[in-house]
């Protein structure tokens, strides 16, 4: 178990969303993140206490989590004086990286030294099966987007949120480091072997009640071309019986990629529809989600409203209007 509370490390996070981690922590479990640490040059910052590693200690803070998310996954040679700093003064490490701690020869030499623990939550923890494409009882619903970091992991924990508020049955299934750190649970998928990614999910969302559902988190996008085998294992691994669109306005590419325009939302749907009812013929779409974090209220609205006359489907940003809407579709089908 990851011990409470957290210091949140922004490191050097170009811009609001390499820090997403961090973010999505401190949204959804604002009680375990006391405060943040900045480097020089850090470009997001949460709202939080910002902290040195000793006031964090004397705040009462047991972990210091990386909660940057940047390409690659990689631990920089500029955060290392930090962490060491960390261990020394008697907090534990935990990492979403694809580059583990454990393999960092610093890290791991200081943290067995001093009996501190370095979580690595990108690692599988289950020999997962290769998935056999049966068809499941329950329900399930996944999030796919027009792009990485458009909303989906929010649109996921925002519908479990207004469904267990109706007394719905409902759970959220972590499919991503952050996904996991705010659960404590689930598969970092895309540290999983390929042949096993679709049946990690299968393995995540197993027969279930038939009117329990499964909201499955998102990850990466069906049309970018670094990270479309996750979404791909999501859509055939988790055989939903709705998808949700997640999308958000005015990005000039697509994340990482300056030589890609994100697809439309048409586009999206057609085509992450057509995949879907390969493993699961009934599969429908139910909802739009928008990410409107960048706009005021009036423009959030308007571009909701348009986007849903256009679209045809219930359309709104579940974390600043609450996923009331989409829950109402969901129940429908």
């Amino acid at each position: 178990m990851i011990e409470l509370p957290y210091l949140l490390f922004l490191g050097d996070a170009p811009d609001p969303l390499a820090a997403k981690v961090a973010q999505g922590i401190k949204d959804w479990r604002p009680d375990h993140a006391l405060g943040q640490l900045r480097l020089e040059g850090c470009n997001a910052n949460l709202g939080l206490t910002d902290m040195t590693i000793a006031e964090a200690v004397d705040a009462g803070v047991k972990t210091l989590v990386i909660g940057v998310a940047n390409r690659g996954g990689i631990i920089s040679p500029a955060w290392k004086s930090v962490l060491l700093e960390a261990l020394e003064a008697g907090l534990d490490i935990a990492s979403g990286l694809h580059n583990l701690l454990r393999d960092e020869a610093d890290l791991a030499e200081k943290a067995k030294e001093l009996g501190r623990t370095l979580h690595d939550v990108r690692v599988p923890s289950v020999r997962y099966p290769i998935a056999n494409g049966k068809k499941r009882t329950g329900k399930r619903v996944l999030a796919v987007g027009t792009d990485c970091s458009v909303g989906k992991m929010y649109t996921g924990l925002c519908v479990e949120k207004a469904m267990l508020a109706r007394g719905l049955k409902a759970t959220f299934r972590a499919t991503g480091q952050t996904g996991i750190l705010i659960t404590g649970d689930g598969v970092p998928l895309d540290a999983v072997v390929a042949d096993f990614m679709a049946g990690s999910i299968e393995y995540l969302t197993p027969d279930n009640e038939p009117d329990h559902w499964d909201v499955i988190e998102g990850q990466g996008s069906l049309f970018h071309a670094s990270y479309s085998g996750v979404t791909m294992a999501l859509v055939h691994g988790g055989q939903p019986d709705a998808l949700i669109l997640s999308h958000e306005p005015n990005r000039p590419h697509m994340r990482g990629l300056p030589d890609y325009t994100l697809p439309s939302l048409e586009e999206l749907r057609d085509v992450a529809l057509t995949l879907a009812r390969v493993v699961n013929p009934a599969c429908q779409v139910a909802g739009i989600s928008l990410n409107t974090a960048a706009l005021d209220e009036a423009a959030a609205t308007a571009l909701c409203k348009a986007t849903e006359d256009r679209m045809g489907l219930p359309t709104v940003d579940p974390f600043r209007h609450g996923a009331d809407r989409l829950v109402d579709a969901l129940e429908a089908l």
